[in-house]
């Protein structure tokens, strides 16, 4: 940074990834690299793959970073929804840390300015067992200078106990049998043969179509959890509730009911966010808020559910949303709406600043997810913000150009490596002549 740069001159030279695991998932970090030396940093979403990213390479060397929106429409039409997005918007996040460098200005600036100095963390809290055990635990997080909230609150919970759900016989152990493969192989590395099958079909069988029910037995269960929790932590701190589990709307409304007393901030994907009109209908039969939006990837796509009428919330992901102003795009759309905007975020650093600078930009925004607060080696996977980065439940918005992040840790990242990738920043060379004739039209 301490040479002049030629703006006009800038040009995108290379692409490289490290892979790192636990963070808390596996994560691919990227840099683009640029003709005058400046390094622009950003991340393809977590559980996802660098071919994402990758094959975007050809298609942005040569072109100046600093025009953020011309190679966001190029590739655009590259990404898809949930970790489908992760390889544009990881692209467009690294492009605006470059231009913030390249113009000397934070990312926050050149959004629009910001709108607070300082941003609001709320983190997912585990518990091992009942209401009484996740409330201590959250209340651990309120003594840490937590002031918002969230928990799982949904059939993971009943799946030991007998009478609580209803399926078909043997769905369920299938289910178990699935997720056993995937996330119990090391150094989060997937069997592929976990990936076809029966199990892999039922585990990733839609809301509406996999049979499973809440009995009564179940939502009584689920009631009284949740009255052990406020009964820790009181009704005065928001609590959010995610991982409903894939049951059909109709189990969605019966439990929405049941907690309508306990002054929930939100519940969080209770269907597939595609079926619109299923959230109309779960919107007008409880008072309970409900959000969705992580897995959603550009701002038409959030456009049938604002206009429904249906969220009180939505939780969009910068890393599957198409990047840093599409999510600010989305932010303002919601609040034309009259929705507020919290943000998802389960990735490292440089996906948590890209959400930082946004949340900061952004009028309606609320909280931010952080999944890593239990995760000690974290924040020092980056260099040049503060430690601990999250700090009494916020985090700064910082001044400093681009994201704010001065350089990467490489020796934590060489550590971290993910088992399939051992190189960091490796030769992406096979990837720059990769072409297709992109055009949509004739």
């Amino acid at each position: 940074m301490g040479q002049a740069i030629d703006i006009r001159n800038l040009k995108i030279t290379d692409l490289r990834f490290a892979d790192i695991d636990g963070a808390p998932k596996r994560c691919t970090l990227l840099k683009l690299y640029t003709n005058q030396g400046l390094v622009g940093y950003g991340e393809v979403r977590d559980a996802s793959s660098r071919t994402y990213a990758a094959m975007l390479k050809s298609r942005i060397l040569g072109e100046n970073p600093c025009n953020v929106e011309k190679i966001f429409r190029r590739i655009k039409q590259f990404g898809g929804h949930s970790r489908q997005g992760g390889g544009v918007s990881g692209l467009e996040v690294a492009c605006w840390d470059l231009a913030g460098k390249a113009w000397g200005v934070p990312v926050w600036q050149l959004l629009g300015g910001r709108f607070r100095d300082r941003i609001r963390i709320y983190c997912d809290t585990d518990s091992e067992g009942g209401g009484r055990d996740m409330g201590k635990a959250l209340k651990e997080r309120m003594a840490q200078g937590f002031t918002y909230l969230k928990m799982d609150l949904g059939i993971e919970l009943l799946m030991g106990k007998p009478g609580c759900l209803s399926a078909p016989l043997g769905f369920l152990e299938k289910m178990r049998e699935y997720k056993k493969t995937v996330f119990s192989t090391p150094h989060g590395s997937i069997d592929p043969r976990a990936m076809r099958g029966e199990a892999f079909d039922l585990f990733n069988t839609a809301h509406p179509f996999t049979g499973i029910h809440i009995t009564e037995q179940g939502l009584d269960f689920l009631e009284q959890y949740m009255a052990e929790v406020r009964a820790e932590i009181g009704y005065e701190v928001p609590l959010a509730i995610d991982h409903i589990g894939h049951v059909p709307l109709e189990d969605c409304i019966k439990l929405a009911r049941r907690l309508e007393r306990f002054n929930l901030a939100w519940m969080e994907d209770p269907v597939p966010w595609q079926m619109t009109d299923q959230y109309v209908r779960l919107a007008q039969s409880t008072t309970t808020p409900i959000g969705t939006g992580e897995d959603i990837y550009l701002k038409e796509s959030f456009l049938p559910l604002f206009r429904s009428g249906a969220l009180a919330v939505i939780h969009p992901d910068v890393l599957s949303t198409g990047g840093i102003m599409e999510t600010k795009k989305i932010g303002d759309l919601a609040e034309d709406h009259g929705v507020a905007m919290a943000l998802h975020m389960a990735e490292s650093p440089i996906a948590c600043m890209a959400a930082v600078h946004v949340a900061a930009a952004t009028r309606n925004f609320t909280a931010l997810e952080v999944h890593s607060v239990d995760v000690p080696w974290w924040d020092s996977l980056v260099n040049g913000l503060p430690k601990p980065l999250v700090d009494r439940g916020y985090i700064q918005v910082p001044d400093a150009p681009g994201l704010g992040i001065e350089s990467l840790n490489e020796a934590l990242i060489a550590e971290k490596l993910h088992a399939d990738f051992p190189v960091a920043w490796d030769s992406t060379e096979s990837w720059d002549k990769e072409w297709a004739n992109d055009r949509q039209w004739s």
